[in-house]
């Protein structure tokens, strides 16, 4: 367990560090080009949903680990406990990462670099990665690896996309940063899985060496 989580360390790294490096050069002029049809070439009829979905990230997110520790408490569900407690760490582990590539790339937003561009609002923060799209897709990976089940994947997904999409339609990412944000949060979440994993492991070896011990 320990080398595949190394290895998948790695291996998240390595993507992160390939968009960084696309920043510059043809990739950039990919990144803007698609930018601009999504933005410039948007139905202006769906501005009202797509800030609903931009604005839900943080309420959802909230709700979700909420949600398990009121369920824990009210049915002494130790696994429940477990789980809010995962997703708590799961969002640390995302702040700590998006902000961090934040200042570290200190990418402007893309409104700064090319003013055609329409965003539904003005940022002063950094570009890379989008935190919204990291704090999606790190909820919705935490819950679809607490609950398994097609039935809590294929919506979260859906919604965490949509929420990464708007981002770009609402002209305040480009491609590149909703992409390294997806990453993150996944990333960040399974991290926080394995972590617990490894916790829960610790735990039962210690309370059967205290055993044997007797």
């Amino acid at each position: 367990m320990k080398n595949t989580f190394f290895f998948c360390c790695r291996c998240c790294f390595l993507v992160v560090i390939y968009l960084m490096i696309a920043i510059n050069g043809y990739s950039q002029s990919l990144d803007i080009r698609l930018l601009r049809d999504i933005n410039l070439h948007r139905n202006h009829s769906l501005q009202g949903t797509m800030v609903t979905f931009t604005n839900s990230d943080f309420p959802v997110s909230l709700s979700i680990p909420a949600g398990e520790l009121i369920l824990a408490w009210k049915h002494k569900d130790k696994k429940a406990l477990e789980y809010g407690l995962q997703t708590i760490a799961g969002y640390g582990i995302n702040t700590v990462l998006t902000f961090g590539l934040k200042y570290a790339v200190n990418r402007p937003r893309p409104y700064v670099t090319y003013p055609d561009l329409q965003p539904y609002k003005k940022f002063n923060d950094q570009s890379f990665p989008s935190g919204h799209t990291s704090i999606a897709f790190c909820s919705a990976a935490s819950i679809s690896l607490c609950y398994p089940r097609w039935y809590v994947i294929v919506p979260s997904y859906t919604w965490a996309s949509l929420v990464a999409y708007s981002r770009m339609y609402l002209g305040v990412h480009y491609p590149s940063d909703v992409l390294a944000g997806a990453i993150v949060g996944t990333g960040s979440a399974w991290l926080s899985l394995k972590g617990n994993q490894w916790l829960q492991h610790h735990k039962k070896h210690k309370k059967a060496s205290r055993e044997t011990d007797h």
